[in-house]
């Protein structure tokens, strides 16, 4: 398995095959959000752009949507790429990420000037989860943290809004892989309304089985309520797996550690499981990404934010693969 991480300071190659145990830095970066690849090239969303690589992800270069903050790319049915940045936009390509096409009618819809990161001053919000559906390249599902979800039936020219369970912290999104209207969303603590955030039902993992118009709460008993990494398995039983923290700036400097847990779930969220080994219960380090191991069918890699990875077996084995790199943000097991 070769794996290309994306940290908060660049971008690191890792062939196992080859018995390699320390990542070759391929990219001096900021903020390598997400990596996506196909059998021919990955491209990577940074802090400045989108960069591009043959398949073995060694040698890149910056391609579009330069000077853009990218924090989420995707492929449609037919191909195209779908990228989200901060601010919050949305961007459309058709030729492998060469050239992009602002998909306006987003940042247009009225709801889109209340969007922010509820900080002090506020942030800009960010367009940072995508789903594309499975078999329709028109549907799509655009996560705001902090905003709420939009849904397109028609390639964006016209956008619906959504609120799961009233909270409009979106951070990642998931459809189920046999079941393309079926919608997983992990949410966090930045709601508007003044709820308290940690009482049960107002924050953590929400499930819609219509496509986005209704949503219910699937993250009850369960704690640490505050999920932002989530990742679903595309083979059966398609493992839902989700990492989460007490607060939002849960860290491993923190004294006593980040308090981390990683769930998972083999029921569509009905009934979950702790992929927590002893060590890990609860973790020191925070898990700041996901992604289903390739050679596991439930397995999962997971990345930290002191930078290692790890990957973590269904019955919670740990099995340590990297350590020693900048905060890990995005993982591609190719």
């Amino acid at each position: 398995m070769r794996l290309t991480i994306g940290t908060s300071h660049g971008i690191y190659s890792l062939d196992e095959r080859l018995g390699n145990t320390n990542p070759k830095l391929v990219l001096p970066c900021r903020g390598a959000k997400i990596i996506i690849g196909t059998s021919s090239s990955i491209l990577a969303g940074t802090a400045t752009g989108i960069y591009s690589a043959d398949a073995a992800g060694l040698d890149w270069s910056l391609g579009g949507l330069q000077g853009y903050r990218v924090r989420q790319i995707k492929r449609t049915a037919d191909n195209d790429l779908i990228a989200g940045t901060m601010p919050a936009a949305v961007f459309k390509s058709s030729d492998e990420g060469l050239n992009w096409q602002e998909l306006e009618s987003f940042t247009a819809y009225p709801e889109a000037q209340t969007w922010c990161l509820p900080s002090d001053p506020p942030r800009p919000a960010q367009a940072c989860a995508i789903i594309t559906h499975a078999s329709d390249p028109n549907r799509l599902w655009v996560g705001v943290e902090v905003g709420g979800i939009m849904h397109t039936a028609d390639g964006g020219a016209q956008w619906t809004f959504g609120l799961p369970g009233d909270n409009p912290d979106i951070h990642t999104m998931v459809a189920q892989p046999d079941d393309p209207d079926t919608l997983f969303v992990s949410t966090g603590y930045g709601r508007f309304d003044g709820l308290a955030e940690m009482v049960e039902g107002n924050a953590g993992v929400f499930r819609s089985t219509d496509a986005g118009a209704h949503w219910s709460y699937v993250w009850g008993g369960v704690t640490p309520r505050y999920a932002r990494p989530m990742c679903v398995d595309s083979r059966p039983p398609h493992a839902l797996t989700v990492a989460s923290v007490p607060k939002p700036s849960s860290r491993y400097q923190d004294e006593g550690g980040a308090q981390a847990m990683l769930f998972q779930s083999l029921d569509k969220g009905e009934s979950w499981q702790s992929l927590c080994d002893v060590s890990h219960t609860p973790s020191s380090v925070n898990f700041s990404t996901l992604t289903p191991n390739p050679e596991l069918a439930g397995g999962v890699l997971v990345g930290t934010d002191n930078g290692e990875i790890w990957s973590v077996s269904p019955s919670a084995n740990w099995d340590q693969l990297v350590s020693g790199l900048p905060a890990a943000l995005s993982i591609h097991a190719h």
